[in-house]
């Protein structure tokens, strides 16, 4: 924060986006992989927000935007430290817009669906079925899970960033962009 502030003079905007995910039965899984994930997923967003709101609260527009998934809003097998994280910072995001609020920092969540990114290349390797390449996985993924057959990308997280940037009556929600995935 106090580098952003020293190199472009103002903090108007924060989103956080960070995240890791790893495949693992609560049963079998290890209790630093728990911990990596809460620490990187939540603790990551808690430590960037507290941060940041000291100079947001000088600004006369600033939002908040943090990157949950639409895991935080649905449980998946295997993913249960994954799903925790994520329901964690909707439920951070909802509870820190009602603390803000009357300061006139909004805070949102954005819940992506599938993109093709580095954490997908990795549950690749985990979720193929026997023969599969990952790019037959990743079309049967889609096809089967996203209403619309068609993955997210990058820039449908931004637009919609762009736009909770700039909606001055919008605070407390968590978004999906999902295709449809998750309906709540």
């Amino acid at each position: 924060v106090a580098e952003t502030v020293a190199r472009l003079g103002q903090l108007d905007i924060l989103v956080c986006n960070a995240g890791v995910v790893h495949i693992s039965p609560v049963e079998s899984m290890p209790e630093e992989e728990w911990d990596l994930t809460m620490t990187v997923n939540v603790k990551g967003v808690f430590l960037s927000c507290k941060a940041a709101l000291p100079v947001l609260r000088q600004r006369p527009d600033p939002c908040i935007i943090n990157i949950a998934s639409v895991a935080g809003k649905n449980g998946a097998p295997g993913m249960a430290h994954y799903c925790a994280s994520k329901f964690a910072v909707v439920g951070f995001t909802k509870s820190l817009a009602k603390e803000v609020a009357r300061l006139n920092i909004r805070v949102n969540a954005i819940c992506p669906g599938i993109l093709r990114t580095q954490m997908w290349e990795y549950l690749a390797d985990t979720l193929k079925a026997k023969g599969e390449s990952k790019e037959d996985s990743w079309q049967r993924y889609v096809s089967t899970l996203i209403p619309q057959a068609r993955p997210q990308t990058p820039e449908d997280i931004g637009q919609l960033a762009v736009y909770l940037a700039t909606a001055p009556n919008v605070t407390g929600q968590a978004i999906n962009v999902d295709g449809g995935m998750e309906l709540h």
